[in-house]
């Protein structure tokens, strides 16, 4: 295996490289993570299993994408492949620095302009994708009510379902959140998982990682930093700036974090199960 990815790394790169090195860092809940060397040239590796080649196929494509608008940093993807029992993606390494107020403030901004320059046709993506090791569905719509309501909500709803796992009537709670959604949203290239935990610095400025992308309303990702605990203050300064959000904002968020939360449900259960029933309890306090 190993071989294999030396091999791919000096052909992407043009130079021999040979692993001296190899320590596991944290990459994760879905992937193992290395720092790889030569001693001289760190990188960064995550490491899947051959079945679940596609998790890692997708975030090479998201990266790409992303890095072609050159409004926010992402690593650079050095390359991708398989081994005979390993599907793997080699990353630039990067040092990671407490972010400053001005770095957050730039985040803001630079998320604002990503959103604002990656205006698309229509919502989806070119292909299915992954919210952790979920499948996404992506299949293009003009309707972005209708997408997010039936492609991310009802999809989630369903997996529950087959798990034995009910919130009540599909249909009922698919329709309540399309709903709720009452803006005319444009398409914009969004991260899809932006929390905390997919957010870094270098000694540059800011870097995202780790995405789900698709081009969606750009209010998710905003929405989903405020799930877990709100960044801080500067980023949403910095984004308003450039960007304000539409009115109705602060009920809609909590429609597109009950699919983060039904998604973490589906992938860890427990806790989160019962975070979805209150998220879905206070949707249903709202009026339309």
């Amino acid at each position: 295996m190993w071989h294999a990815i030396e091999q791919a790394i000096s052909e992407a790169t043009n130079t021999s490289f040979t692993i001296q090195q190899k320590t596991p860092v944290h990459g994760g809940d879905i992937n193992l993570a290395f720092e790889i060397s030569d001693g001289k040239q760190p990188y960064f590796l995550k490491l899947n299993h051959k079945d679940n080649k596609k998790l890692l196929s997708a975030e090479t494509f998201a990266l790409k994408q992303l890095s072609t608008f050159k409004c926010i940093a992402t690593p650079k993807v050095i390359c991708s492949g398989e081994t005979l029992d390993k599907g793997f993606l080699v990353l630039e390494f990067i040092e990671f620095r407490k972010g400053s107020p001005e770095f957050w403030r730039a985040l803001g901004e630079q998320l604002a302009n990503l959103h604002v320059d990656s205006v698309h046709g229509q919502f989806g993506w070119q292909e299915d994708n992954y919210i952790g090791s979920t499948l996404q569905p992506n299949q293009w719509s003009s309707n972005w009510r209708q997408f997010f309501s039936e492609q991310r909500i009802g999809w989630q709803l369903q997996l529950l379902r087959e798990k034995g796992i009910s919130f009540g009537d599909i249909d009922a709670i698919v329709q309540k959140t399309h709903d709720l959604i009452n803006h005319k949203a444009t398409p914009s290239l969004v991260h899809g998982d932006l929390w905390q935990g997919n957010i870094g610095f270098s000694s540059n400025g800011p870097i995202i990682f780790d995405p789900a992308c698709y081009y969606g309303d750009r209010e998710v990702d905003i929405a989903m930093t405020e799930l877990f605990g709100n960044l801080p203050k500067e980023f949403y300064d910095g984004y308003e700036k450039v960007a304000p959000l539409d009115n109705g904002y602060k009920i809609r968020k909590h429609v597109y974090n009950f699919y983060h939360l039904l998604n973490h449900t589906n992938l860890f259960g427990g806790l989160y199960q019962a975070q979805a029933l209150d998220c879905w309890e206070k949707l249903q306090r709202f009026d339309i």
